[in-house]
């Protein structure tokens, strides 16, 4: 392992450890693989909030639309086996389809160009209002005319998906659920993933929850709900680490992977782009991708009923993040992107020297938190809060130039910051750091702080 990505990855879990404290939010895993290799996994929470059952990075988690790259990567095997074309129109599989559905290649469904209803007349398997739509339910939807003409705009559709597995059923003569477990699944060496539901007798599962609003508390949403016709959709059921180890794989330059390194430039190659959204997203087969900050990645995102998760391969650097939360306001992508932006400062700026490898920390005051992160020559001074919603954490960061053993600069700052004025830290009688001044702010330690602040501004007892 680089020693950057090393120094990254001890920064990683306290950032993510302050953003679960702030936001409040019941439970979080994260995993980060690089190489086939899980090189972190750390859990956070509760998997039940209301019963207080702790979350470990062996539980399940519900990862709704990160199906549809499985399921995607199902029909590029088929592909490799002759079994059938990317240009097929899906008619040639599947039988009873609107006669304008059926003229709709797999490319186009698999990309979401096929014109297709998003969620069908009734959506209510996406709000848990009903079941998930049947073989029958989805064929019966499948047979009205699609919402808009195919292959002249993105348009998602879980839909779609649901007509991949009908066309992958009946090119294997198997269940989607069955097949697709043994040949992607069980191949790419995944053992805490399956399609849906149920879930083993004692296998953790991470439960669902609600947002606070409306109901003016988190509700636990049990999340065993099977998904029928829209496994392939919204089914699958994963731990963080199996999903960074399945989407480390897919990148084409990965050495061992369940698809041909053919099939997996075609998977992430973009299709077309997201329209009407202010990031450049875009979509390729079963797959997402997009820039995080210069970073490049390629992944997919999902939603549940009180689930939310995302996951992202940077293939330069055979790096993938992904964080599954259990809310249905799950900060899922802020977790990567601000993990990312993480690991995109250590690479650029190396690992820590020994000058300043022991400025660490995180200092309190009353406007919160500030940690000493040192990164190649300096020490930056990072907000590890989120004013901004989930920003680069070094974004317009302060930076500290060392100058002894407890004294420094700040030799970079913004235009309302404390530039070129002098850093200081205060040591006990044993020799420990109890204090470290920036500029004219001391901070403390949290505790000291907290204490303060609760004899200053706490209620007091009224005097008899």
């Amino acid at each position: 392992m680089d020693r950057w990505l090393a120094a990254a990855l001890d920064y990683v879990p306290k950032w993510v450890e302050h953003q679960m404290r702030l936001t409040g939010q019941p439970g979080c895993v994260i995993s980060i693989a690089q190489n086939g290799k899980v090189l972190l996994e750390r859990a956070y929470g509760f998997a039940d909030q209301v019963r207080g059952i702790p979350l470990t990075p062996r539980h399940r988690f519900r990862v709704a639309s990160h199906s549809k790259s499985f399921t995607a990567a199902g029909i590029m095997k088929l592909r490799e086996r002759g079994k059938l074309r990317l240009d097929d129109p899906v008619g040639r599989h599947v039988d009873g389809l609107h006669p304008e559905i059926a003229k709709a290649t797999l490319t186009q469904l698999l990309s979401h160009t096929a014109g297709v209803t998003r969620d069908g007349p009734d959506a209510g398997q996406f709000t848990d209002r009903r079941p998930y739509l049947n073989e029958k339910e989805l064929r019966a939807d499948l047979a009205q005319e699609p919402i808009i003409e195919r292959n002249t705009r993105y348009k998602y559709s879980n839909h779609a998906f649901g007509l991949i597995g009908l066309a992958i059923e009946s090119v294997t003569g198997e269940r989607y659920t069955t097949w697709i477990k043994r040949e992607i699944i069980d191949a790419a060496g995944l053992e805490e993933t399956q399609p849906d539901v149920p879930i083993r007798r004692g296998v953790p599962f991470a439960r669902g929850h609600s947002a606070r609003l409306p109901a003016g508390e988190r509700l636990v949403i049990p999340g065993e709900n099977p998904t029928h016709a829209m496994a392939p959709a919204a089914g699958f059921i994963c731990t963080a680490a199996d999903l960074a180890l399945y989407f480390n794989q897919l990148a084409p330059r990965a050495r061992n992977s369940v698809l041909s390194a053919a099939s997996r430039r075609e998977m992430v190659r973009k299709q077309w782009r997201i329209p009407h959204i202010a990031s450049k997203r875009y979509y390729g087969l079963g797959i997402r991708s997009g820039f995080t900050g210069d970073w490049e990645w390629f992944g997919h995102s999902g939603g549940f009923q009180g689930y939310t998760t995302h996951t992202a391969t940077y293939a330069p650097h055979d790096i993938t993040v992904s964080a599954l939360t259990n809310a249905a306001d799950g900060t899922a992508v802020g977790l990567v992107e601000g993990t990312t932006h993480i690991l995109r400062h250590f690479a650029k700026h190396g690992a820590p020297s020994r000058r300043v490898a022991n400025w660490t920390g995180r200092w309190w005051s009353l406007w919160g938190a500030i940690d000493l992160v040192p990164v190649g020559d300096r020490v930056i001074v990072v907000n590890p809060g989120y004013p901004d919603g989930f920003p680069d954490a070094f974004k317009d960061a302060s930076e500290i130039e060392v100058a002894g053993r407890d004294r420094g600069a700040i030799v970079l700052a913004s235009g309302a910051g404390s530039h070129g004025e002098a850093v200081r830290r205060v040591r006990n009688a044993g020799g420990r750091v109890t204090e470290f001044w920036l500029a004219g702010n001391r901070h403390l330690t949290e505790a000291k702080v907290a204490a303060e602040m609760k004899a200053r501004y706490g209620s007091k007892k009224k005097k008899r």
